[in-house]
C-alpha cells in the first residue's frame, strides 16, 4: 500500500510554509443515484473521511484561515465544506462526520430552506420522474434550441442526457427567467416534485449545534457577476443576516455560487463580500491555499477518484501544482 502521509507531509508541511487544503461536496447520497453516480454516497464518503483523518489535520474552516494568515498552519492541514444546503447533509454527513469526529463548514443558500428547491434540481427531479419515456421540450423558449427538442427517456442514460443539456443551456441565463424555464421543464415533465431536498431552519440549527460551521451562500444562488452590485449586496447580506437570525450568532463565512472566479464572481463581488464583514470566503477554483492567498478568494478541490491510492495522490497532486504555481 503505497505511503499517502508521507508526500503530504512533503508537500504541506506547516507554519509559514503551511498549505491548506479545502475540500468541497454538495450532497452525501443515502446510496449511489443510477443517473448520477459519480454523486458522493455515505459509504464513499466513509471512506473519503477515514482517509482524511488518517493522513490530514482537519480544522474548522475559520481556524484554518486564522492559521494560514498568521503562518501556524498543522501539516497537511484541511479543512471539509458543503455548499446549497442539502437535507442529506444533516441527515447522512453529519453522521458519519460524528463518527469520524471532523469538522465541516455548511454553506447554505437561504432562500430553499424549509420546503424550497433549487432551479438545477427542478430539472433533474421533472425529467428523472418523468412518467413518460420521452418529452417535448420544444416551445419552452430553451437557448440554443438543438433540433426540434424531442428527448428520448427510455433509460437512465437517456434521462442523464437531456438533464445535463437542459441544465448546461439556462445556467448563465438571468434568475428569474431560469427559474421559470425549469418550472416550465417540471411543468411539461407531468412528475410530482420533491420538496424535502433541502435542509429546514431546525436541521441548519442542529448541525450547528453540533459543532459545525455554518456560512452565507447568498440567498438565491445566483451567478453574481451576472448581476448589478447592488443586487449582488442583498443577495450576500439577505442571505448572512437570515442565518444570524437563525442561529443568534454571527456568520463570517462565504462561497462564491458556481464559484469560478472572473466567470461566475469578479473582483466587485470580492469587495461587498469584505464590506459586509465576512473573514473568509471560498472559490471554486483548483488549488490549495498558501498565507499569501487571497482570504476572500480560497481555492478548494476534492479528488473525485474511489480508490484510496488514486484519492490520496490526486490530493498530493493538487499540493503539487499548487506549490509549482506559487514559484
Amino acid at each position: 500500500m503505497l505511503p499517502i502521509k508521507p508526500f503530504l507531509s512533503l508537500l504541506s508541511p506547516g507554519l509559514a510554509r503551511g498549505r491548506l487544503s479545502v475540500l468541497i461536496f454538495h450532497r452525501v447520497l443515502p446510496r449511489s443515484d443510477p443517473i448520477f453516480p459519480g454523486e458522493v454516497d455515505a459509504g464513499q464518503f466513509d471512506q473519503i473521511l477515514g482517509w482524511l483523518r488518517a493522513w490530514c489535520n482537519v480544522l474548522p474552516l475559520d481556524q484554518a484561515v486564522a492559521r494560514l494568515k498568521s503562518g501556524s498552519l498543522p501539516p497537511r492541514a484541511a479543512a471539509i465544506t458543503f455548499d446549497d444546503g442539502y437535507a442529506d447533509n444533516h441527515d447522512v454527513a453529519l453522521p458519519l462526520l460524528a463518527r469520524h469526529g471532523l469538522p465541516a463548514c455548511f454553506f447554505i443558500a437561504t432562500g430553499f430552506l424549509d420546503g424550497g428547491r433549487m432551479w438545477n434540481d427542478t430539472v433533474i427531479e421533472a425529467l428523472r420522474r418523468c412518467p413518460h419515456e420521452a418529452i417535448d421540450l420544444g416551445g419552452l423558449g430553451l437557448p440554443e434550441p438543438s433540433g426540434d427538442d424531442h428527448w428520448a427517456l427510455t433509460d437512465v442514460a437517456a434521462r442523464r442526457r437531456v438533464i445535463e443539456s437542459v441544465i448546461g443551456r439556462i445556467k448563465y441565463v438571468d434568475p428569474a427567467l431560469r427559474q421559470s424555464l425549469a418550472d416550465a421543464v417540471a411543468v411539461r415533465s407531468g412528475a410530482q416534485l420533491p420538496d424535502d431536498l433541502m435542509m429546514t431552519s431546525t436541521q441548519v440549527r442542529k448541525l450547528s449545534g453540533a459543532g459545525m460551521q455554518i456560512g452565507a451562500h447568498t440567498h438565491s444562488h445566483p451567478i453574481l457577476a451576472r448581476l448589478p452590485a447592488q443586487d449582488a449586496l442583498q443577495e450576500i447580506r439577505q442571505s448572512k443576516e437570515s442565518l444570524e437570525q437563525l442561529l443568534d450568532q454571527p456568520v463570517d463565512l462565504f462561497a462564491y455560487p458556481n464559484g469560478r472566479p472572473g466567470k461566475d464572481y469578479d473582483q466587485t463581488n470580492v469587495d461587498l463580500v469584505r464590506k459586509l464583514g465576512f473573514a473568509a470566503a471560498v472559490s471554486t477554483a483548483v488549488g490549495a491555499a498558501d498565507a499569501a492567498a487571497d482570504p476572500f478568494q480560497l481555492p478548494r478541490f476534492t479528488p473525485w477518484d474511489r480508490t484510496r491510492t488514486r484519492f490520496g495522490l490526486r490530493l498530493a497532486s493538487n499540493l503539487w501544482s499548487a506549490r509549482a504555481a506559487a514559484h
